[in-house]
């Protein structure tokens, strides 16, 4: 690689429909566990920060919840924050599920990024799955957009990710770096670790209540002389049959979120031992409530 005169930073952000991979496709660009991935859709919630810095140039990617028409709050709350960043990003990601035909959401998404196309990359996720059809898809979304450029990727295979972090690199303006080369995110310990437990918490109770429920990190400190890391969390859903789902037979559920958290919690934070306590409880009025709704979406 030629050395550069300057150095490069901008802002990306990323857009896209619920489930088109776009959680996936940051982790596999900052190469490390940034945004939780579940099969459910719509598992983001707010915007996550992942940044790759290559020698003198540094990315900020910000992935944004997944854009969904609907008229229930929490989904006001989650598409206000996925439509935020646009305006301000240097360049915009947007990225297609080529395994889903075009709705609604997409073309609602082209009416919203059309003015903005020259700051636009479209990524067409999803090539390694068998109803894949990205020659299909591109020809449908040059109808609408003609962005800076089209990439076809798999996230998940890794597929042409490093072709597409190579062109936003050399297409981010000049400018400082505003980052230490060692970061990969900037968000803080507490919400990584309710993002963490929410995550174990919705792969573990599939379809049955993940938008019901949220996170919060009760007590968090270090403990036995910068051994122990101390956690005291609760899990709040709005039923008292869905904590019955969440803590499970003989309590095994609960006790597989608790160890899955442990672990990836301890990827991430490598102090000698994590002690994790989770309670569940219900808040059966979370979703209706604007100020919560504002302090864990955003």
């Amino acid at each position: 690689m030629n050395s550069l005169s300057s150095s490069k930073c901008g802002v990306i952000a990323i857009i896209g429909r619920p489930s088109a991979g776009k959680s996936t496709l940051l982790n596999t660009i900052c190469g490390y566990k940034v945004s939780i991935v579940a099969s459910s859709p719509q598992t983001t919630r707010n915007s996550i920060r992942g940044i790759v810095t290559r020698e003198n140039r540094q990315i900020i990617f910000i992935d944004t919840p997944g854009y969904h028409l609907s008229e229930k709050k929490i989904n006001h709350h989650m598409t206000d924050v996925a439509l935020s960043p646009l305006e301000e990003a240097d360049l915009i990601l947007y990225v297609v599920d080529s395994s889903r035909p075009i709705g609604a959401e997409e073309q609602k998404l082209l009416s919203l990024l059309s003015p903005l196309e020259e700051r636009v990359f479209v990524v067409i996720n999803k090539t390694d799955h068998s109803d894949s059809s990205p020659k299909k898809h591109e020809k449908a979304l040059r109808e609408t957009i003609s962005p800076r450029q089209f990439f076809r990727v798999s996230a998940t295979k890794k597929e042409g990710v490093e072709e597409l972090l190579e062109t936003l690199l050399e297409a981010i303006p000049e400018g400082d770096i505003l980052y230490p080369e060692e970061y990969y995110t900037d968000q803080a310990p507490e919400f990584r670790v309710t993002e963490i437990i929410r995550e174990q918490t919705v792969n573990r109770v599939g379809q049955e209540i993940p938008h019901a429920l949220y996170v919060r990190v009760d007590d968090m400190e270090v403990r036995d002389n910068e051994e122990t890391l101390w956690i005291r969390a609760s899990i709040l859903t709005e039923k008292e049959s869905h904590k019955g789902i969440i803590v499970g037979k003989g309590g095994r559920g609960i006790r597989d979120i608790r160890k899955g958290s442990q672990r990836e919690i301890g990827n991430i934070f490598h102090y000698k031992r994590i002690h994790l306590l989770i309670q569940v409880k219900r808040d059966h009025k979370w979703r209706s409530r604007d100020r919560l709704l504002e302090q864990i979406i955003h």
